[in-house]
């Protein structure tokens, strides 16, 4: 498309015109503007606007990117994502395709192998039974799925995270308070009078432990990717009701929780990832402000960060988001009631990072984690009721009657947050403080064991400060020291970008770390000895290989969606070799 005012462009004498004063040379313009407007059609100024409009945005998100990226960055995300693009056509193409289409069946065949367990002496129910089995058939039932299908042994200690363990005393305890409140709904407070000042509590205690000020609020939500959820839903409506931003955009580290990434999916929120700082593995807070814009609702942080277990500059980001008035999430979900009373507990290095910190609009906290309550439970913090009421769902115009919600479900187990309280008020500050100081003292039991025997061949990231600790290696492949830790039944999380594996200490784990130190020590020598030694063909090394290389783009999303599929399977699918 080509601009109608080139004709009498073309005709300015630019020398002349450059010489010219700056009123002179703008009552020049707008004259030739006028007489633009005089002679041009309006369908062709109509496409001249709208090629402007288009030229404007080309230019606008260049520079955009050109600034967050730098120049070769940039260039190297285009040529990423090219090579990404081709390869994806090539592996779809016929010349490829039966040979991908054959590999991914077997990898799903092997995947739903490992997860679909059945045993022939258990009753298969696919439909109703036609007669209901008697409550003591059910139990006994139980007990065989139980030793027929036996769980991994996290009672052991030697899983990473998952499980956290409060104590079978404390389990008795939940399975009372579960008992008696296994109707109640969160839904209808009117109904569960108790419930609701229940709820209230554990959002006023939680609330207490993050220092929240006068006014601050909070929701319990089902668990921490709720939380993390209806905090960016929050800052979208806020932004869009208060700022006028239709086009919402936010600002998160590459290590923050993939539920921020679920929000910007569900929500229509642009999602701009910022790399970290290559020696403190922090967020890099120069970057944080490149992608800083007009759109921008919402920058998230994390203490700790699940990846790697570093607490992100909360103090440098909260100055940040005050500077442009953008609200900022702290994700506490992983660090909960360890980060929340690591001061009290006398750790002298821990950083400020809660609402004591300028900047700060909310916090959330899984209650089901460190704080040992049942699975599902989480409290989402606000620093005022207006960030609050943004993540409401009201709707007074509906045929069934006023409704009104507060979090994503509507209906909501009222037994859940009952055995929160109870939880909570049953272990008390002093036992919070004790597991606290256990618990930290463990993961730095093994961060020294592996910075003092086993650097520079195993590296820790950054500087954990808190309960979990993650280490890399360039020299040997940690995939597969992964699947010969689980082979002696240790279960550690497997990360990618940098290849890494984390411990994230539970109280079970305490108990076990000079084991898994042991352990750490045997199989990394038995590495070194034959560096040769070829990668498992299947199992974490095989996985990762596949999901970290450009060569395999899209054959990893299939994967994970044949995962998923295999979760609601009755059998596996044959194996056709």
């Amino acid at each position: 498309m080509s601009l109608s005012c080139e004709s009498w462009s073309n005709k300015i004498d630019w020398d002349r015109f450059c010489s010219l004063d700056v009123n002179l040379a703008a009552h020049l313009l707008w004259n030739r503007l006028i007489t633009y407007f005089k002679v041009t059609p309006w369908y062709q100024i109509v496409k001249d606007y709208l090629f402007l409009i288009l030229c404007y945005k080309i230019v606008s998100d260049l520079i955009f990117n050109v600034k967050c990226y730098g120049p070769m960055g940039y260039v190297k995300r285009l040529v990423h994502l090219w090579i990404k693009k081709t390869i994806n056509w090539l592996l779809k193409s016929p010349l490829l395709r039966e040979k991908v289409e054959k590999q991914v069946n077997d990898a799903l065949v092997s995947i739903e192998n490992d997860l679909i367990k059945t045993d022939p002496r258990l009753p298969d129910y696919v439909s109703l039974p036609e007669k209901g089995v008697s409550q003591d058939m059910v139990l006994e039932q139980l007990d065989q799925l139980q030793t027929a299908l036996p769980h991994t042994k996290w009672e052991d200690g030697k899983v990473s995270g998952a499980v956290y363990h409060g104590g079978s005393k404390l389990i008795n305890l939940q399975s009372q308070a579960f008992e008696k409140y296994c109707v109640a709904n969160q839904l209808h407070p009117d109904v569960f009078p108790a419930v609701r000042k229940m709820e209230s509590e554990v959002v006023s205690m939680i609330l207490k432990m993050f220092n929240a000020p006068e006014g601050a609020c909070g929701t319990t939500t089902s668990g921490g990717t709720e939380s993390l959820l209806l905090a960016s839903l929050s800052a979208k409506m806020y932004g869009l009701r208060h700022k006028g931003i239709k086009n919402p955009e936010m600002i998160a580290p590459i290590t923050a929780h993939a539920g921020f990434d679920k929000a910007s999916y569900y929500f229509g929120i642009k999602m701009h990832h910022v790399p970290l700082n290559p020696i403190t593995f922090k967020v890099d807070l120069k970057r944080v402000e490149k992608f800083i814009n007009k759109n921008t609702v919402m920058l998230c942080g994390s203490v700790p960060n699940f990846p790697h277990g570093i607490d992100d500059d909360i103090v440098g980001l909260g100055k940040i988001a005050q500077k442009h008035n953008i609200p900022l999430h702290v994700d506490c979900c992983l660090g909960s009631f360890v980060v929340a009373f690591a001061e009290k507990a006398g750790f002298t290095d821990m950083p400020v990072f809660d609402f004591r910190v300028p900047g700060v609009t909310s916090i959330s906290c899984d209650t089901h984690k460190y704080g040992f309550a049942p699975k599902g439970s989480s409290v989402l913090m606000y620093r005022n009721e207006v960030l609050r009421s943004e993540q409401y769902y009201i709707n007074p115009d509906w045929v069934g009657g006023l409704y009104g919600s507060s979090t994503l479900a509507g209906s909501r187990p009222g037994a859940l947050v009952v055995g929160c309280w109870a939880t909570m008020i049953n272990i008390g500050e002093d036992g919070y403080m004790k597991s606290c100081r256990d618990l930290i003292n463990a993961a730095r039991k093994l961060k020294n064991f592996i910075e003092t025997h086993l650097s520079p061949t195993l590296r820790i990231i950054g500087d954990p400060k808190f309960s979990v600790v993650a280490f890399t290696s360039d020299v040997i492949d940690v995939y597969e020291l992964s699947d010969r830790l689980a082979k002696n039944g240790w279960h550690l999380s497997t990360l990618q970008k940098p290849a890494a594996l984390h411990l994230a200490v539970t109280r079970l784990s305490i108990d076990a770390i000079d084991e898994l130190c042991e352990l750490l020590s045997r199989s990394v020598n038995d590495l070194l000895k034959d560096p040769n030694a070829r990668p498992s063909s299947t199992g974490t090394s095989a996985v990762y290989g596949v999901a970290g290389s450009v060569k395999t783009t899209g054959v990893a999303d299939r994967l994970i969606v044949g995962f998923l599929d295999s979760l609601y399977k009755l059998k596996p699918r044959p194996n056709k070799n």
